[in-house]
C-alpha cells in the first residue's frame, strides 16, 4: 500500500474545500469517477493533488449541467488537464465579464436613483442584453418564435418589463426554495409551482403550443435546458435546483399526457 504523504486530504477534508458531501466523493469512487490515492487501514480514503485537480475539473463539468457519465468520458478522453482548464479558464473569464458588466450597470442605477438622475437606457441594461440566446432559440424552435417574443418583449413598457421580471424572479426563488427543502417534485408543492411555471411560459407569444397551453414536449425540453445550460441552472439554485425543476415538470407533462 501507498504511504500518504503530507499533500494527501481526508475524504471529510476534501468534501468539505469542495463544497459536496462525503457521500458524494464515496459515490464518485464507486463509480469510478474520482478514485482517492489510497485507503488506509481504518478504511479512510485519502486524495492527493492528482485526485484533487481531477475533482476540480469535475465540479467545473458538472456546473455546464454534464451528467456523471459524459464526465467520466470527458475526463477518460482528455487525459491531459492543461487544455481542458484552459478552456474553462475561457469560459469563467467570460462569465465574469458579463457579471461585471451587470453589476456595474445596477450600481449605476443605484447611484443615478439616489441622485434623482436619468440613465441612458444602454447605461441601464449593460450586460442584460437577451439577444445573446437568440441563436439557440432559434435552433431550438424556430425563427417566429424569437420573432414573437421579440416584439412582445419590445412592446412592452420599462414598468411593465419590470414587473414581469419581479415574477419571473419570485418563481424562481419559490423552486429555488422548494428544492433547497427537499421537496418531492410529484408532491403537490412542487406540482403547484410546475403549474405556475407552465402558466408563466404560456404569457409569452411564440411559446411553442396553442396560446397560453404551451406544448408538453416544449416544457419537457426546457426542463432538460435548464439542467444542461448553467445560465439557467444558476436561476434555480445551481445544477441540483434544476433537477428539481426539470423533474417537477415532468411529472407535470407526464399526468397531463394522460388527462
Amino acid at each position: 500500500m501507498a504511504a500518504r504523504t503530507t499533500t494527501d486530504v481526508s475524504i471529510q477534508t476534501l468534501a468539505r474545500l469542495a463544497g459536496v458531501t462525503s457521500r458524494t466523493l464515496r459515490h464518485y469512487d464507486a463509480i469510478g469517477l474520482l478514485r482517492p490515492a489510497l485507503v488506509d487501514g481504518s478504511g479512510m480514503r485519502w486524495y492527493g493533488p492528482q485526485e484533487i485537480r481531477r475533482l476540480q475539473r469535475i465540479l467545473l463539468l458538472r456546473e455546464l449541467g454534464l451528467a456523471l457519465p459524459r464526465i467520466t468520458a470527458v475526463l477518460d478522453r482528455e487525459t491531459s488537464p492543461v487544455p481542458a482548464l484552459e478552456e474553462h479558464l475561457l469560459w469563467l473569464a467570460k462569465e465574469r465579464e458579463l457579471l461585471d458588466r451587470r453589476t456595474a450597470s445596477v450600481r449605476r442605477t443605484l447611484t443615478a436613483l439616489h441622485e434623482g438622475k436619468d440613465l441612458m437606457a444602454e447605461e441601464i441594461l449593460d450586460g442584460f442584453d437577451h439577444h445573446e440566446h437568440r441563436a439557440e432559440v432559434e435552433e431550438r424552435w424556430g425563427s417566429e418564435a424569437w420573432a414573437s417574443g421579440d416584439r412582445w418583449w419590445r412592446g412592452m413598457t420599462p414598468e411593465e418589463r419590470g414587473r414581469w421580471a419581479a415574477d419571473q424572479r419570485r418563481l424562481a426563488e419559490d423552486w429555488s426554495a422548494a428544492a433547497a427543502a427537499g421537496t418531492d417534485p410529484s408532491s403537490p408543492a412542487a406540482q403547484a409551482l410546475a403549474s405556475r411555471h407552465v402558466a408563466w411560459l404560456g404569457s409569452i407569444p411564440g411559446t411553442p403550443g396553442s396560446p397560453g397551453e404551451p406544448d408538453l414536449g416544449y416544457v419537457r425540453g426546457l426542463g432538460e435546458m435548464y439542467v444542461a445550460d448553467e445560465r439557467f441552472a444558476a436561476n434555480y439554485g445551481g445544477v441540483d435546483g434544476a433537477r428539481f425543476v426539470r423533474d417537477s415538470l415532468r411529472v407535470w407533462a407526464g399526468r397531463h399526457e394522460q388527462a
